[in-house]
Parts: structure tokens; C-alpha cells; sequence
């Protein structure tokens, strides 16, 4: 989603579900980390205020937003969690790291989503510099780990639905 002119903490709790009976995952690069927790705990926050119990929660940490898609397949391995969150930040450089990255991210994250039919909320900054990336989380552009954590439950909520 576009964040010019818009606040990603905002939200309609209205069309969230209760999260009560949710166990949901979140796998946190800990490059930038920074960012990365300011957006863990954004999305922490969306959860525990949707009703998901800290109990139910589970963090884990990987080195890069390249292992993420690895860390997200751990968990679905489990066979434990409705959702998954993963987080993470890449800031371009002067290289084309950023590319790769970025894409190998992207595209790990779809696929465990689609192997293993879980919801897994993709909170992958790709900013241009550091300001970008802090004002997306928490900053003048509130926070994209509230925004990932409501897409999450809304998507948990949908496959329960069927």
C-alpha cells in the first residue's frame, strides 16, 4: 500500500477479527534493527489490542530480511501458528545488494505463503535511506507492523472462514 498522505497505524477494528484463539508467528530481521523492533512492536500492539493473547505470540529473530522466508518456513514446518508477520528493512545502497535483497525476500515470502497455505504478512520496508524507513515505523507515517499485523488477522480470519 501507498504510504504518502496516509498513516499506517490508522485502521477499522470494525472489520478486524478476534484474534483470541490466533497463535501467530513473527519472524524479525535483525538488521536495522532500529527499525525492525520499532515495527515488532507495532505489530505486537495491533495484535494484543485485536485480542491475540501474548501467549500466544512468538517471536523469532534471523540475521537479514534474506533469511526471512526460511525463518516464516520454520515456523509453518511447526504446523503451530495461523499467521505469520515478517519483518524487515532493506535501505538501498550504492550496489545492486538492494535488488537481490529485496527480490529474494519478496519472492521467498510468496512462496511460503502459497506452499504452505498460511497467511504470512509481508512487512518488508524497501526504502531508498534510513529517514524513509523510520518514518514507516512509528514515524510521521505511523507504523507498517500495525499495518502488516491487521493484514495478518484479516487474512487468519478469512481462511477460517471457509
Amino acid at each position: 500500500m501507498a504510504t504518502a498522505n496516509r498513516n499506517l497505524s490508522e485502521y477499522n477494528a470494525e472489520f478486524i477479527p478476534n484474534g483470541a484463539d490466533f497463535k501467530i508467528g513473527i519472524v524479525v530481521s535483525e538488521w536495522n534493527e532500529k527499525i525492525t523492533l520499532n515495527l515488532l512492536k507495532g505489530a505486537k500492539k495491533a495484535l494484543l489490542d485485536n485480542g491475540v493473547k501474548e501467549t500466544n505470540i512468538d517471536v523469532r529473530f534471523v540475521p537479514g530480511a534474506f533469511e526471512l522466508p526460511l525463518g516464516c518456513q520454520f515456523m509453518c514446518e511447526k504446523n503451530e501458528m495461523d499467521g505469520i508477520i515478517a519483518i524487515g528493512v532493506v535501505i538501498q545502497g550504492e550496489t545492486k545488494h538492494f535488488d537481490f535483497v529485496c527480490d529474494g525476500a519478496t519472492q521467498g515470502i510468496k512462496d511460503v505463503n502459497l506452499k504452505y497455505n498460511t497467511p504470512v504478512a509481508f512487512c518488508l520496508l524497501t526504502d531508498n535511506n534510513e529517514q524513509q524507513s523510520i518514518d514507516r515505523s512509528g514515524g510521521i507515517h505511523g507504523n507498517k507492523g500495525i499495518e502488516c499485523a491487521v493484514a495478518c488477522l484479516k487474512m487468519v480470519g478469512l481462511k477460517k472462514s471457509f
